[in-house]
């Protein structure tokens, strides 16, 4: 079997040279959009000498493991000498045909009957399997466990109706009250993170309630514990703040790092939010709060320092807290969330593009399948939805009321992946019917900033994730990405008042026992698992 780049399989192509040109020519500043693009592959032919081909006999074969990476990847093991070969990586799904295709097509078309494996696939793939004999099952046994799961995982595969569900009224500074004992500590916080996720907060409350959120205070600190963490935490902030402060003009032209990001952060304060009133006008003070929290936090990383896009982080915190250095920790507390958003390598986005994409092949096939054939498929076009969480995209009010809801940590893993889910499905029709081609893609998604209702979106985000998560065998990529799999301090949301409401926190489904069969006994056997990797033994 020989494996090669061909010509016709490269991703890269003109047109989507132009999607950094497009997203520059809509939003200059976003420069480092650059940075999120696949490495383009030189084409080699399918034969010896290719930088990017190997080959290797099917029967020198030991292992296959599979590893999920948010993106699948196939690892070859070669019996004598134990090595392992170059990883094939699939970034857009399609490890199973591969793999079908390498080993499982020459089996069907002689075993399988196409009417009645569209009538029965399951059936009929282990009836063609009894006809193998003991020697092909010997070397293609793994190799059939895999397409019998495959094809029972496609006859099965049904999402079903998308359930409805309704949002409630903000939480109420009374019933925030009421979810504190004498001494301050917060009860019932389960319970209590359930209502922030079906209805928010009002903004009375939010000042108080993003301190917990965001892990500033912890949930079952008293008041005075509180009292005592403010001073501990304004003294920590000022003490940063004046190393900056304290460095000299001459100090600073030897400090070329230090000079970009006060740079840089200048330009950028000088253009955030101001239109809202806490930043509009000349010299006013909270520009000057803004700048402040900003380089103080190039003291406290100094290995990510400042990079475009912070100041959209910081710039609803400040608001809603009124205070630097609340400000600045709630601020630090975020970014433990974003920071590998900001990271230089963009490994974070890339991985939520991937994460995003498998996500929306599941949901709409036909939708994704339509954006690949436009050079739409590594969705690009929702780079800032992820990069500083839907900051652009929103009105203020909608800002706070979505970073709330996601701090809850309800009901999943990544539910802002759903959130972006929820916003293509509302637009996927209008995409297809008006047969929108790469730049019209952009251009649409672009001009929806501004035009998004979120109770609307949050309310589908929330039935997208109910509809999986009801999904019978849900492919293991998919339970990963939304934490499916993952013990959670969450119990499962139920209840009248808020309808059927999952959390991270389910019972793990038992793993479906593969069926193989060499023609006289049926052997059941669990697959072998080794560091979350799936392992396939050739012999």
């Amino acid at each position: 079997m020989e494996w090669a780049y061909c010509p016709g399989e490269e991703r890269s192509s003109p047109q989507q040279a132009v999607v950094l040109e497009q997203q520059q020519s809509y939003e200059t500043e976003w420069d480092m959009i650059n940075a999120v693009s696949f490495p383009k592959r030189k084409p080699c032919s399918n034969g010896e000498g290719g930088k990017w081909s190997f080959t290797f006999s099917v029967w020198d074969l030991r292992s296959i493991t599979v590893k999920e990476e948010g993106w699948s990847r196939l690892v070859f093991g070669m019996k004598e000498p134990p090595t392992s070969l170059p990883s094939l990586h699939f970034h857009q799904g399609g490890s199973e045909v591969f793999f079908l295709s390498q080993f499982g097509c020459l089996i069907i078309l002689t075993l399988f009957p196409q009417q009645k494996l569209k009538k029965d696939p399951y059936v009929t793939t282990l009836g063609g399997f009894s006809k193998v004999t003991n020697y092909i099952f010997d070397a293609f046994q793994e190799c059939m466990v895999l397409l019998v799961g495959v094809l029972f995982c496609l006859s099965q595969m049904d999402l079903g109706a998308r359930p409805e569900v309704t949002r409630r009224e903000p939480l109420s500074a009374e019933d925030w009250a009421k979810h504190q004992d004498q001494e301050g500590r917060v009860k019932n916080v389960p319970q209590l993170k359930k209502i922030i996720f079906k209805g928010g907060l009002c903004h009375a409350v939010r000042k108080e309630a993003w301190k917990f959120l965001l892990g500033y205070y912890t949930w079952d600190s008293t008041y005075d514990e509180r009292k005592g963490q403010q001073r501990r935490k304004t003294d920590e902030y000022f003490r940063m703040k004046l190393q900056w402060k304290s460095v000299s003009e001459e100090q600073e032209r030897r400090n070329s790092r230090l000079r970009d990001c006060r740079s840089l952060i200048e330009k950028d304060v000088n253009r955030t939010d101001r239109t809202n009133r806490f930043y509009e006008g000349i010299d006013n003070p909270g520009l000057v709060l803004l700048h402040d929290v900003l380089m103080t936090y190039c003291m406290y990383d100094f290995d990510l320092g400042y990079v475009q896009g912070m100041s959209d982080l910081l710039s609803p915190i400040l608001y809603v807290m009124d205070n630097e250095v609340d400000a600045f920790w709630c601020f630090v507390s975020f970014m433990d969330q974003m920071h590998q958003n900001f990271e230089e390598p963009m490994q974070g986005m890339k991985t939520q593009l991937i994460q995003l994409s498998t996500l929306l092949r599941l949901l709409d096939l036909a939708f994704w399948n339509y954006l690949e054939s436009q050079d739409s498929g590594y969705l690009y076009f929702c780079f800032r939805w992820l990069l500083i969480r839907f900051k652009r995209e929103l009105s203020y009010p909608d800002v706070l009321r979505l970073w709330e809801v996601i701090w809850t940590g309800l009901p999943c893993q990544n539910f802002h992946l759903l959130v972006c889910c929820a916003i293509l499905d509302s637009e996927k029709r209008k995409i297809m019917e008006e047969n929108y081609g790469f730049n019209e893609i952009l251009k649409h998604i672009n001009d929806l900033s501004m035009k998004l209702d979120i109770e609307e979106i949050l309310q589908k985000s929330e039935a997208i994730c109910m509809q999986i998560r009801s999904c019978k065998d849900l492919p293991h990529s998919i339970s990963e990405i939304l934490g499916f799999n993952t013990e959670s301090e969450f119990p499962r949301l139920e209840g009248r008042e808020f309808g059927t409401l999952d959390s991270p926190q389910s019972p793990i489904p038992t793993q479906r026992q593969e069926v193989f069969s060499n023609g006289h006994n049926r052997h059941y056997r669990e697959p072998p698992t080794h560091n979350g990797c799936k392992v396939s033994f050739i012999s």
